[in-house]
C-alpha cells in the first residue's frame, strides 16, 4: 500500500499514527470485546473516553475552568443558527466580519434571529484580504462580534483579535484549530468542524464562556439550547462517540509534537516553503496580501485556466490528491493542515518547479 499527499481541505489527512492506533484498537479497546464504534455512549468504558478527550483538549489549549467544552454534531454549519438563538438575547444585535465564504453564509443564517450589523467586508477584492481594525464600524451594544479565523476557500487568516470594548468575541476556528496557541480567554465562544485538524467529519467542537450559556431564544429547538447541552455534558442524544475517540488520539499526537508550539513551527515551515516558492516563481501566484496568508490553506494559480486544469491533472499522476481550487475561486489549493508532513510539500513544491520549468 502507497499512502498519496492528501491537500484535501477537508475531511483532510490524519496522522498516521493516529491511524494505525485507531486500527489495533478497532476490534478490542482496551480489552472491552468491542470497537468504539460499538459502545454504548452510556458505558463507563465510553464516560472514560470522552472525559479523557475533554481534559486532553482543555490541557492543550489550555481552556480556563469558566469555559464549557461541548461535543456535538451538524458541524460549523449548524452553529451559524445556534450561535445567534443562544447568543442574541441581550439587545437583540450583533457585529458580522464577512472575509470568506462561511462567514457571508454565517451572517445571511444570522440575520433570521436579530439585528445584524455587517461590521466590515473584504468582498470587493474577492476576500483576498482581511478588514483591519481602523475599517470595522462596531456596535457598542452588539450581543457579540462573528469571525471566521481562517478562510478555507480564499486561504486567508486574521493576524489579530478585534478589539471590541467587552463585546465577546465569537470565532469560527474549523480550519485552523490546534494549528498555533491561542489564548483562549480573549473569546467568548469558539466552534469548530473537526474534519480540517482535529479528527474526522461528523464532530463539532464549541468552547463557551460559562457566562453566555443562559436562557436562548424562545423557539430554540432542545438540541440546539448550549444550556441544556452543558447540562447533559455533550450527551443529551448519542454524541459522534468514534469522532471523540479519534479527537483524543489526535491530541496525543500533538502533545507528542510539542503541543501547540510545535505545531505552530512545524507549520509554519511547511506554509514558509511553499509561500517563498510562490514569490520567487515567474508561472505561480497567490492573490493573497503577505500579511493575511494562512499557514492551512494555500491558494495560487497561473493565471491561465487550461494550465491550471493540467497542472491538477499531473499531480494525480505523482500522488498528491485534491489540489483542485474551490470551484468559487478556481485556481488550486494546497490545504497543508497539521497532519500534512513537511515531506508533502517538498514534494509539491519539487513538482511545481518541475512543471513550471516544462510549462514557462
Amino acid at each position: 500500500m502507497s499512502r498519496i499527499f492528501n491537500f484535501s481541505a477537508g475531511p483532510s489527512m490524519l496522522p498516521e499514527s493516529v491511524l494505525e492506533r485507531a486500527a489495533a484498537e478497532m476490534l478490542d479497546y482496551q480489552g472491552s470485546g468491542m470497537s468504539v464504534m460499538e459502545m454504548s455512549h452510556r458505558s463507563k468504558v465510553y464516560d472514560g473516553i470522552i472525559k479523557n478527550t475533554e481534559k486532553k483538549l482543555r490541557q492543550i489549549m489550555s481552556i480556563p475552568d469558566n469555559y464549557k467544552v461541548l461535543f456535538l454534531q451538524g458541524g460549523a454549519t449548524l452553529q451559524f443558527s445556534m450561535i445567534p438563538m443562544n447568543l442574541l438575547v441581550k439587545n437583540g444585535k450583533a457585529d458580522y466580519i464577512v472575509s470568506g465564504s462561511f462567514s457571508g453564509k454565517a451572517y445571511k443564517e444570522a440575520k433570521k434571529y436579530g439585528e445584524i450589523n455587517l461590521a466590515a467586508t473584504s468582498k470587493e477584492d474577492n476576500f483576498s484580504h482581511i478588514p483591519t481594525q481602523e475599517e470595522l464600524n462596531l456596535s457598542k451594544d452588539a450581543d457579540y462580534l462573528h469571525i471566521c479565523e481562517n478562510n478555507t476557500i480564499f486561504g486567508t487568516t486574521y493576524n489579530y483579535l478585534p478589539e471590541t470594548d467587552g463585546v465577546p468575541v465569537v470565532s469560527d476556528m474549523s480550519s485552523c484549530i490546534l494549528s498555533k496557541p491561542v489564548d483562549v480567554s480573549k473569546y467568548g465562544l469558539i466552534y469548530a468542524g473537526a474534519q480540517k485538524n482535529m479528527g474526522p467529519a461528523g464532530l463539532t467542537v464549541v468552547i463557551i464562556r460559562e457566562d453566555l450559556v443562559g436562557e436562548p431564544q424562545e423557539k430554540t429547538p432542545v438540541l440546539m439550547r448550549y444550556d441544556e447541552l452543558v447540562k447533559a455534558e455533550s450527551m443529551y442524544n448519542t454524541p459522534p462517540t468514534y469522532a471523540i475517540y479519534i479527537l483524543g488520539l489526535v491530541l496525543d499526537w500533538v502533545d507528542s509534537m510539542g503541543g501547540l508550539s510545535g505545531m505552530k513551527e512545524h507549520n509554519e515551515k511547511k506554509a514558509a516553503l511553499l509561500y517563498d516558492f510562490l514569490d520567487g516563481s515567474k508561472l505561480f501566484k497567490t492573490n493573497v496580501v503577505k500579511e493575511n496568508r494562512s499557514m492551512m490553506n494555500v491558494t495560487f494559480f497561473t493565471g491561465n485556466e487550461e494550465l491550471d486544469a493540467k497542472f491538477v491533472k499531473e499531480t494525480a499522476a505523482k500522488g498528491f490528491s485534491n489540489l483542485k481550487g474551490h470551484r468559487s475561486v478556481g485556481g488550486m489549493r494546497a490545504s497543508i493542515y497539521n497532519a500534512m508532513p513537511m515531506e508533502g510539500v517538498e514534494a509539491l513544491v519539487k513538482f511545481m518547479m518541475e512543471f513550471e520549468a516544462v510549462n514557462s
